[in-house]
This record gives C-alpha cells, structure tokens and sequence, in this order.
C-alpha cells in the first residue's frame, strides 16, 4: 500500500496572496480536529485510570467499565471516517473484513453466541482501526504533549505501587476489581506481591511504565521544551519501578528501549554526549537509591523473582527460546489441527468463561492462551494466520518507516518503535487493558510519523520514495 495513507500531511497553508488576506500560520491556527483529539485523550485517560474506577471510585459498575472506551473509540472512527481522512488500506480492510465474518462463523458454525462473538470482534472492528485514527488525528506535536503527560503522570504511580508494595493486600490501595477484598495483588516474590497501580491487574503496569521508557530516553537527547527537573524526576520512578513492579517483562522491555537507543546513537553519534550525560545521571541516582532499605527490599524481592522463573524456565535462553519464541511460532505449526473456522471469535476472552459457563477455566483447555494461538484457536486457520500477517505487516511497515526516520535525526519514531514492535503484533488482545495500550502505541507510532525531519533537507525525497 501506499505509506500516505496513513501518514497525511499536518496542516493546510492557505498563499495570503491568494486569499487576499494575512493568513493564520498552522501553528496557530484552530484546530479542526481539535474535538476529536480530545476524544483521544479521553481514551488515553481512561485507559490509565479505568482501573482505579473499577476497583476504589465507582466498583459497582466494574463490569460496564471494561467497554468504557468502545464507545469513544466508535464515535472516533464514525467521525474520522465521515470527514474523509480513514481511507482504506489493505491492514483496516482485511482486518474489518474477519471482523465481520468472525461473528457469522462462530454464531453458525463455532460456540453459537452471538454476545460472546460480538464481544471479540469490537477488538478487530472498534480498536485496531483506532490505530489509524491516531495516526491520522495526531502529528509528532500532540505525540510529544502525550509523552510529557506520561512523565508527569509516571511520578505519582510509582509512588503508589510503592505503597501498594509495602501494605497488606487488605489495604484500601490494594483493593481488587469490584472492591474485592482479597487485593488485585499478583503472586510476585516472598511475602511480596506484584502490585498493578491504577490499573485492573498487573499487566497494565508493565505496559505503561514500557511506554514511558522512550519518552524518558528521547527527553534526554531532546531537552528542548522539557522541564529538566520533571524528566530528572521520572527517570528516578522508571528505575524505581522496575523492581517494585517485581516485572521480568519490564525489565526486558526497558532493556530493549535502551538498545533500540544505542543503535540511534551508533548511527548518529552527536546524541553520544547527551546519553553519556543521562548514564552518568542514572548511576548517581541508582547508587543513591541502593543505600536506601526501600529500594534494597524491592531490589531483593525483584531478584529473587528472576532468578526463581529463569530456573523454571531453563535461563535467558528457556524464556527467550521455549516462553518467548515457542509461543509465538508453536500455534502456526498446530494451525491447521484447528477447526477451518475455529472455535468462534471471542472464545478466547474472559467474557466468554462467564457467558458460556465455563469459569471453571476449561477454556484454556480449548483456546491456547498466548496471542497468536488465541487468535488460531477462535478464527480458524485461515482467518487467525490472516490477522496475524497484518499484524506483523503493519509492524515492518512502521518499523522501516521509523528506519528511515532515524536517518533524518528523527529519533522518536525509532524509540517508539521499541515499545510498538512487540505490543501491535502479539500483544494479548483479549485483556482489555493490553488491547487498549497496543492501540495507543500503534497509533502513536504512525502520528509519530506525521512530521518532517526538521533537520534534513532530504525529507521531500524521503516522502515521495515512501509513497511510491
């Protein structure tokens, strides 16, 4: 496809010459969009915040939170689409298209449930499509604004899974979902448990502080317009977060950021100075917080959680080899010992445990539970291996364009890129919280996009070669 359709240009320049008037420059201009980037927002705020609704504010409407944001990310998508700037491409068409014929094969031929089948195509119907919204509605300026957002929000919630780490899981900052009781504590280390923040269930933790770890590494080479003390500030709660979470995923996932950043250097070394400046910083911060017995325990607990599920897993090499890539490849090997239209879209979620009578957890019997097999397991192989190679399509497309991009001394693209290239192809879609920050990346990836390279002169050719 053509890589303009979704990376339109900013803004409109109106010639005053031909208006016979003195022209309002874009960057001052109103806004027409400036509605429907609210829209965004509020799907960014919500997805942060949906969970400290559902567990301390508003518990007795837990179970009609979860589709809090179906409804902006649908008026989104009708808005965007009435005023022509969703055209279609290959990854929206062919993703609408299973969506629809989801539902048909598993009401008549898979689990027979039309909710349960509705249900599980809003994901391929309402959110990935959401992808393209943002990609359209932002520019590189409102992903920046985003970005600082996170860093202000990043210091309060590390604050609060630290009290969440430290009290009892009957403490009110403990409280599950619905104002459970038993606490939204994960099993984490010793008498220490992985504590989720604002959000539902731990998971949504390690997704947000993985988004956050870009932001951080590209404020530091790009301090222009950033309060130095705010990014000092969040960069300390990232790294106290990192064994307070009790998180192997987000430590994974900040290491990626971090080599994604050294290739960007390697590649442009006048950013080397900038990220030996930051290092130097880091470790003065981190000697300082290792004298301290608050970060020792977390520090301790952390470790001991390492070394416990790499033993179980057989090392780096079990969780990257046997956990990481055997889970990704091992449902396209079994794909077609599947049924040809699987076993119904929506099988795999956990709305389908409760409407289809099976909270026993005999599901997981029937369903494999990582992505990829999910999405086999309820489309079928033909319509599940189809979702699966857009997904990854989408992520080459993004991540060559990004390429490019670092080539231009535009590093934002590329850092996102660390946090989108494993979140839009194999995130688990069918938890609402995880489906709802690889919606966000993906769009922030493709906004990311959406502004030249000020500093190259061949940014013109660059846009022509990608469209043709």
């Amino acid at each position: 496809m053509a890589f303009h359709s979704f990376t339109a240009p900013t803004a409109n320049y109106t010639d005053p010459a031909q208006q016979g008037a003195v022209a309002t420059p874009p960057s001052i201009a109103a806004d027409p969009n400036r509605l429907l980037k609210k829209g965004i927002w509020a799907y960014f705020l919500l997805l942060i915040f949906e969970g400290a609704l559902r567990k301390w504010f508003l518990p007795g409407l837990a179970s009609p939170l979860l589709l809090v944001r179906d409804p902006i990310a649908v008026w989104l998508i009708v808005m965007t689409w009435r005023r022509g700037l969703l055209p279609a491409n290959p990854y929206l068409s062919g993703i609408v298209v299973v969506g629809v014929l989801g539902v048909f094969t598993a009401v008549f031929f898979g689990h027979g449930s039309l909710p349960v089948a509705l249900y599980g195509a809003r994901i391929l119907l309402f959110h990935f499509p959401l992808m393209f919204v943002i990609g359209r509605l932002f520019d590189q300026e409102d992903v920046i604004r985003m970005g600082k957002a996170l860093l202000w929000i990043a210091v309060p919630m590390t604050v609060l899974i630290a009290l969440q780490f430290y009290s009892p899981q009957s403490a009110w900052v403990n409280r599950g979902v619905g104002g459970n009781m038993e606490g939204a504590g994960f099993s984490g280390s010793g008498d220490y448990f992985r504590p989720p923040g604002t959000f539902a269930f731990t998971n949504g933790l390690t997704l947000f502080y993985s988004l956050l770890a870009p932001f951080v590494l590209y404020f530091w080479l790009n301090q222009r317009g950033i309060n130095r003390l705010l990014l000092l500030t969040a960069t300390v709660a990232l790294l106290a977060a990192i064994p307070l979470s009790i998180s192997r995923g987000l430590f994974f996932q900040v290491g990626t950021t971090l080599i994604f950043t050294v290739l960007a250097i390697a590649r442009k070394p006048k950013y080397l100075g900038k990220m030996l400046a930051a290092s130097i910083g880091t470790v003065v911060v981190l000697l300082i917080l290792s004298k301290t017995s608050f970060f020792q325990t977390a520090t301790e607990a952390f470790l001991a959680r390492f070394e416990t599920g790499s033993e179980h897993e057989g090392g780096l090499q079990g969780t990257l080899g046997n956990r990481y890539l055997g889970g990704l490849l091992q449902p396209i090997y079994e794909a077609f010992q599947q049924p040809f239209f699987g076993h119904g879209i929506g099988m795999g979620t956990n709305v389908a445990n409760s409407l289809l009578g099976m909270g026993d957890g005999s599901l997981y019997s029937v369903i494999p539970e990582g992505e990829w097999g999910r999405l086999v397991g309820e489309l079928g192989p033909l319509m599940g291996l189809t979702v699966i190679f857009i997904r990854l399509g989408l992520s080459l497309k993004i991540a060559l364009a990004s390429y490019h991009r670092l080539a231009l001394n535009d590093l934002l693209p590329w850092l996102l890129l660390s946090a989108g290239l494993l979140a839009v192809p194999q995130a688990q879609w069918a938890q609402p919280t995880s489906l709802g920050f690889s919606t966000l990346i993906g769009g922030l990836m493709l906004a990311a996009l959406r502004s030249p390279a000020p500093e190259s002169r061949n940014y013109q050719q660059l846009t022509l070669a990608t469209n043709s």
